[in-house]
């Protein structure tokens, strides 16, 4: 019999384990890319013809992209009609344009279209009287990452809260990123858009609501009284809650922190702090 050899210590199975592990991160690039393109793609109405048909139709548009200086032909009543109805319109560089929608012919203009029709505060705090329970909602003020947004969605189906709400402006809407994100819990948990957060939450704490911002300077969550009818409001990635919106608040909460970080990310916070209100709505 002839000796075996240690295919571990053969320097042939060496280089060709180094060359497998090449060619998967070459295809995990691959379909990162392939990922960033379809997140591009897949909510994007394209050119004028397609813009104004959707406007007409009164499908749910979260945002217009222009290229900068593009004021003519059909792209005018375009952009009235999304005045009109109060969508957010940015202008860009046409190269921005070619980038998001993958080099077709937008004609100057792309509409981001909602994955999901949004509620209203209303329907969510219907949702709550049906439900007989007290209302438990979660506000984004400012989040401009899809994935934390659609994180946010999910884990608030799976806490059992009744509504998202997020800002009309500085906000990311309901895009196909988000509805990905949030893994299918779109078609469950109601998502509001308004136009002013800190009207809402005048009118939230009108209605016997609390509402709590999250914010490192407050109280540690588990000192505070997290039953009854609640509002949690999650910051932006990069500035946190605004200080109006603080303002309005009815406190601030914390999560305690032990390790060398001293920050979460915004749907890890959310996480947190929803986990610990439907722990003390339980209780």
């Amino acid at each position: 019999m002839g000796e075996y050899k240690d295919r571990r210590n053969d320097g042939r199975y060496k280089n060709e384990g180094r060359d497998d592990r090449r060619a998967d991160r070459r295809d995990d690039r691959r379909d990162d890319r392939a990922d960033r393109r379809d997140d591009r793609r897949e909510d994007l109405i394209i050119g004028r013809n397609a813009a104004a048909e959707a406007l007409k139709s009164g499908r749910e548009i979260d945002c217009v992209y222009v290229a900068k200086g593009e004021r003519s032909g059909a792209v005018v009543p375009i952009l009235a009609k999304c005045r009109d109805r109060n969508i957010p319109v940015k202008e860009v560089d046409s190269r921005k344009l070619d980038f998001m929608c993958g080099h077709a012919n937008h004609q100057g203009i792309l509409l981001s279209a909602a994955a999901h029709s949004y509620a209203s505060v209303d329907d969510i705090l219907a949702r709550a009287q049906e439900k007989d329970e007290p209302p438990f909602i979660i506000l984004c003020d400012g989040l401009e990452d899809p994935h934390n947004l659609g994180a946010i969605i999910r884990t608030a189906e799976c806490c059992g809260a009744h509504g998202v709400i997020v800002p009309q402006r500085r906000s990311v809407g309901l895009t196909g990123a988000v509805g990905k994100a949030s893994a299918g819990a779109l078609e469950y948990v109601p998502v509001a858009r308004v136009t002013n957060l800190v009207s809402t939450i005048e009118m939230l704490k009108e209605k016997n609501i609390w509402v709590y911002a999250a914010d490192a300077d407050g109280t540690a969550w588990h000192k505070a009284d997290l039953t009854g009818a609640i509002a949690l409001v999650i910051g932006s990635e990069g500035n946190g809650v605004g200080r109006l919106v603080k303002e309005k608040c009815d406190g601030v909460l914390s999560i305690p922190m032990k390790g060398q970080i001293n920050s979460l990310n915004a749907s890890v916070a959310a996480g947190i702090l929803m986990a610990a209100v439907t722990s003390a709505r339980e209780g």
